[in-house]
């Protein structure tokens, strides 16, 4: 995890500011970390945890996955979950100030967590393609869109996340630093600088550049073409792909800038007190760009009417019944009405992709 990895290793590797060799001390920064992020994060975990876990458990048991589009958000759901089911371990490093799982493990969550995190990014670049062929080539997605062709991506898709993660796997190590075991990236040595700036560069470009690109392109397009479309949902639609947009702007930009400034600080002549305050940075946009893990389920699945519907009944039938027998006033019957109706006709293309 890069917040806790990058707020250990700026006290361990870089040693000293000055020509006169004085220590640059960042204690503080760890103290502040060890005292906040293990809150911050267990309430990421359990949000993300139940919202991931929903969407799963609503797209299985309605048996959805014969659309495309359910297909990349099941797997979005999975990636996720791989991200927050490593939370846990960065929550114990960080309060303790120890790194407790040994080696394997340590490279096991580093590849895990990295390989979970580009998988999310890069279904939700499917998703945005996958929205653009059902508006714009609703002829052609016919066709392009069936759940073989899901199934085909979706597993190259996590194979580019898995070689996008190798790094990870192969450079963290568990190690002992001023008598404490830390799981930190450990580079070769002469090329530490190198791979830093490498580590930054591919975060940016494959986690920031390349889904911006992607989402600017096809939303564009869809907008272009809902403008044309009589259908009465088109402005919600419209106003949902703004959403989608600013939320995956406001999470992952001010992150993967400050991941870039802190790899290439080094080129640059920074003080003890501005290292100190972008190791202090990298702490707080991490926390908000993991945060989008719990955004996810809410903007890519709750919003839409079919998957509403189907949560409604799933939400009677498992919990509203057995509430109600301690609860009288719970509307049982109401939602089990509710829960029959569908979109009109003339509606279910557009409700199917937004």
């Amino acid at each position: 995890m890069e917040a806790s990895v990058n707020g250990t290793e700026a006290v361990e590797t870089t040693p000293y500011d000055y020509e006169e060799a004085m220590p640059c001390e960042k204690v503080d920064v760890k103290e502040l970390g060890a005292q906040f992020l293990p809150l911050l994060y267990s309430l990421v975990f359990g949000v993300g945890l139940l919202g991931n876990v929903v969407v799963l458990m609503i797209l299985t048991k309605y048996k959805r996955l014969h659309i495309m589009t359910n297909i990349y958000l099941l797997n979005l759901a999975v990636s996720d979950l791989l991200v927050l089911l490593t939370l846990p371990f960065w929550i114990h490093y960080i309060g303790w100030k120890e790194w407790a799982f040994g080696r394997c493990m340590c490279k096991l969550l580093s590849g895990l967590y990295h390989m979970g995190l580009y998988s999310e990014i890069f279904f939700i670049i499917l998703l945005t393609i996958d929205r653009y062929l059902a508006i714009v080539h609703a002829v052609f997605a016919l066709r392009a869109r069936t759940v073989t062709f899901g199934i085909v991506t979706s597993a190259f898709t996590w194979g580019l996340a898995g070689l996008a993660a190798i790094p990870d796997f192969i450079f963290h190590e568990s190690q002992e630093e001023f008598g404490k075991s830390v799981c930190n990236p450990l580079y070769p040595q002469g090329r530490e600088d190198a791979w830093k700036s490498f580590q930054a560069l591919r975060m940016n470009i494959l986690g920031l550049a390349l889904p911006l690109l992607v989402m600017a392109v096809c939303y564009s397009g869809i907008i272009k073409t809902l403008l044309r479309c009589p259908s009465k949902k088109k402005y919600k639609a419209i106003r949902l792909i703004f959403v989608i947009m600013v939320v995956f702007f406001i999470f992952w930009t001010p992150y993967n800038l400050v991941l870039l400034l802190s790899a290439f600080q080094m080129n640059f002549e920074t003080d003890c007190e501005q290292s100190r305050q972008l190791d202090l940075a990298m702490l707080v946009t991490e926390v908000i760009a993991h945060s989008h893990c719990c955004v996810n389920p809410v903007i890519y699945a709750f919003v839409g009417e079919r998957f509403q519907k189907h949560l409604r009944h799933f939400f009677h039938r498992h919990v509203a019944i057995y509430l109600g027998k301690y609860i009288p006033f719970l509307p049982a019957e109401k939602l089990e009405r509710t829960s029959s109706v569908s979109p009109s006709t003339g509606e279910q293309e557009l409700s199917a992709v937004f």
